[in-house]
């Protein structure tokens, strides 16, 4: 069972389901050399892939190549199936930012073989989370900015709203094929600036845009 944080409560988000979108901002999708999908692309992590504020990223020992890739994550409040686009936002309890650590040579390899990306993407701690802000401080989550920073140095950063797939279009896609319950999270895809972490390195996700900055730093 993972446990993340509610920021500015008591109350705690026990992890459910973790759903990833891919090739969600058009820019990324072109530094990958791959088309931009013309539906949203849905991959899965295991609860096992989520870390905390401060704690390691570790590379397994299959891999050479750690690359970050910061996200917006939407935290789920309310189960639903079928969920439609104007009832979309009633399902969300908050926003967190949070990184989708990808082992990009065993992702490359797996392409390459028409495999499953699922050791490139869910190994133990590929999901570094922040807290959850309740959706209440956040009035618009497609006017935020998310940043990542590896040693201080500026990696990516990039407004929400250049998504492809906005979040309540997501939300209306992924339950319609899967039922999405209360706890669960949706990693809504990353921006351009994707690249290698080394062991020793300090990575910063950001947030930035509602009342405060919201800052997290992890140990790769």
């Amino acid at each position: 069972m993972k446990i993340i944080k509610i920021q500015d409560s008591n109350q705690d988000f026990v992890v459910g389901n973790i759903f990833c979108v891919g090739r969600n901002y058009s820019e990324h999708a072109k530094e990958m050399h791959t088309d931009i999908p013309d539906q949203p692309m849905i991959f899965l992590k295991p609860t096992s892939a989520i870390i905390s504020n401060g704690e390691n990223i570790i590379r397994p020992n299959i891999s050479n190549l750690l690359h970050h890739e910061v996200e917006l994550v939407v935290a789920i409040g309310l189960s639903g199936k079928n969920i439609p686009c104007l009832d979309a936002y009633n399902h969300v309890l908050g926003y967190g930012v949070g990184l989708d650590m990808t082992l990009r040579d065993i992702q490359n390899d797996a392409k390459k073989q028409g495999s499953p990306w699922t050791l490139a993407k869910g190994f133990v701690t590929s999901a570094p989370l922040s807290e959850i802000i309740p959706s209440v401080k956040i009035s618009n989550p497609h006017n935020l900015i998310i940043s990542c920073k590896v040693n201080g140095i500026q990696r990516q950063k990039a407004s929400t709203g250049d998504m492809i797939f906005k979040i309540d279009k997501l939300i209306e896609y992924i339950s319609t094929l899967f039922t999405l319950e209360a706890g669960d999270l949706i990693f809504t895809g990353t921006p351009v600036g994707v690249g290698e972490t080394k062991p020793g390195d300090t990575i910063e996700a950001e947030l930035i845009g509602y009342t405060k900055i919201f800052h997290q730093i992890f140990a790769a």
